[in-house]
């Protein structure tokens, strides 16, 4: 690139409390992929994951719109798809397998943006040393000049609370929470010292299968009825407790009849490939569940979920279709 090279990206730690720390800004969090983007001599351009990949061949029209910086700028922040009013993290994940003329074709069908929260190197001058509030100064008057429309954004900052409680109501379009940063901390490469909090709803969800034993589950698969009535998959839990998997397993049935999930295979993780060993349970058991804001298009939740409780009041008939 230049003299130069990108550091490792500045992580953050979970917190349990939204509110603005005294001292600090916010800003929100975002449902994309962690990426650098520098510019370098003939318009060279690199867009680099949180983990080291190379994603530039993936996205021609962020690597275009970047060409628009000097030579020697570096960034950091968030890949992004909307679609529909509302990020979709699975158009995004999908880009990422797309090269050459399928490239072009998806960034035409589904444009992402860079969504830019930290200005890293300006020319030869390393900002990486700069307190928060003088990078992001400098990197709000890199935007002031460049177009206000296209693949590049400037992510929103606040330092009053007031602002920062009103972006956790954009959880419908996608956002998942606030990352907070120090203002007079510098970019402290590979270290945990932002902060983020994640957005967590409550649901009540129908179990229809568990991995493990019935009587003691390791985890559950969750699901709901859709408005034709079909059990659609949703999502799974993180490993239960010991005590909890047990009162759940206390409720649950070996499925004797025909069970609507009957053939499927299950991944372990959200677009994995590896699949689970299941035992499928009669769908008559309510269990309510603690999730974050991430699903995909077909409203499944990307992320393990928290058991809670079993709820006995209620069937799975009393459940509104999700």
């Amino acid at each position: 690139m230049t003299s130069w090279a990108l550091p490792e990206p500045m992580l953050t730690e979970p917190v349990s409390s939204p509110d603005l720390p005294a001292g600090w800004a916010a800003e929100p969090k975002w449902d994309g992929y962690r990426a650098q983007l520098a510019t370098g001599q003939g318009g060279r351009v690199v867009l680099r994951s949180r983990r080291g990949a190379q994603m530039a061949a993936a996205f021609p029209e962020i690597v275009r719109a970047a060409r628009q910086l000097d030579e020697g700028c570096a960034l950091d922040g968030e890949l992004v798809v909307w679609e529909g009013g509302r990020l979709a993290f699975e158009r995004l994940r999908h880009r990422l397998a797309s090269r050459g003329a399928r490239a072009e074709q998806a960034a035409k069908e589904w444009p992402a943006h860079y969504v830019a929260f930290d200005l890293l190197h300006d020319g030869e001058e390393d900002l990486t040393g700069w307190p928060y509030w003088r990078r992001r100064a400098a990197l709000e008057g890199l935007f002031a000049a460049l177009p206000a429309a296209g693949p590049l954004a400037l992510c929103p900052s606040t330092t009053e609370p007031a602002v920062a409680d009103e972006w956790l109501g954009w959880t419908a379009a996608g956002l998942e929470g606030l990352c907070f940063k120090r203002s007079d901390e510098r970019y402290l490469p590979g270290r945990r010292a932002w902060r983020k909090y994640k957005v967590r709803t409550t649901a009540e969800t129908i179990i229809g299968a568990v991995t493990g034993s019935i009587a003691a589950p390791g985890t559950v698969l969750l699901g709901r009825r859709d408005p034709d009535g079909h059990l659609r998959y949703v999502g799974r839990t993180i490993t239960l407790n010991p005590v909890l998997a047990r009162d759940v397993g206390g409720w649950l049935t070996p499925a004797q009849a025909r069970h609507p999930w009957t053939g499927w295979t299950f991944s372990a993780s959200w677009g994995g490939r590896e699949t689970l060993d299941v035992r499928l349970v009669d769908p008559e058991v309510v269990l309510e569940i603690s999730a974050d804001t991430a699903r995909d298009s077909t409203r499944r939740w990307r992320h393990p979920v928290r058991a809670y409780r079993v709820r006995t009041d209620l069937a799975p008939g009393d459940l509104p279709p999700p």
